[in-house]
């Protein structure tokens, strides 16, 4: 039996069944994670509200790759995070959501090109061990200016990083006049949403 010839098949067909289901469920869960989400800010003490699926601002930020969906935007007040964007991520093994905390700023538009700043973690030990210490790299400017911030690393280490799953990155969107910082679906403690806010000042003067 050619399996050369085989699993290019069967990859197809995972894709054609898998894709479609991933899809209706992005379509059908995406706006519970949008309300659960809201209500546990309220919950918190955050000011928040959920923008309407027509608003403009909502519309310039639904482009996205392929496979990739916003489901539903989280207007924030008195926070240097503008808004948090719930994103659905469909693919033949199902959905997985994500949120991009927006920091809004026209000046973004233009200038030198910035890079991916993304969190990294030392452990205690190489299995379930306790994070001891976290490193940011990427962007010169922005890794060091969060690297310095003792305070945030301090409030960060004290937090559960396990909800963060794959960390904290940091991508500059010059096209959309924003900065986005994106962590794995969770629903924030305090002391995270926090800290993600202290980040988010610090993006701010990322220009």
């Amino acid at each position: 039996m050619d399996w050369s010839n085989i699993f290019p098949i069967l990859f197809a067909l995972l894709l054609a069944v898998g894709l479609p289901l991933a899809f209706r469920s992005l379509k059908k869960g995406g706006q519970n994670k949008v309300d659960e989400l809201y209500q546990h800010l309220q919950g918190i003490g955050v000011k928040a509200s959920v923008l309407e699926k027509d608003d403009s601002q909502e519309k310039t930020k639904r482009k996205r790759s392929w496979g990739q969906r916003l489901v539903g935007t989280i207007k924030l007040t008195d926070y240097n995070i503008d808004s948090i964007n719930v994103i659905g991520v469909a693919s033949q093994y199902g959905v997985n959501y994500y949120l991009d905390f927006l920091v809004n700023r026209p000046s973004f538009i233009g200038g030198s090109k910035k890079k991916k700043t993304k969190m990294s973690t030392k452990k205690s030990s190489l299995f379930k061990g306790k994070v001891v210490d976290i490193e940011w790299k990427g962007d010169d400017f922005l890794a060091q200016k969060l690297n310095f911030d003792y305070g945030l690393k301090d409030k960060l280490l004290q937090a559960d990083l396990s909800a963060l799953k794959g960390g904290i990155s940091i991508y500059y969107e010059p096209k959309h006049e924003y900065a986005r910082i994106r962590t794995a679906y969770f629903l924030l403690p305090p002391d995270l949403f926090e800290g993600i806010d202290i980040i988010a000042d610090h993006v701010r003067s990322w220009y």
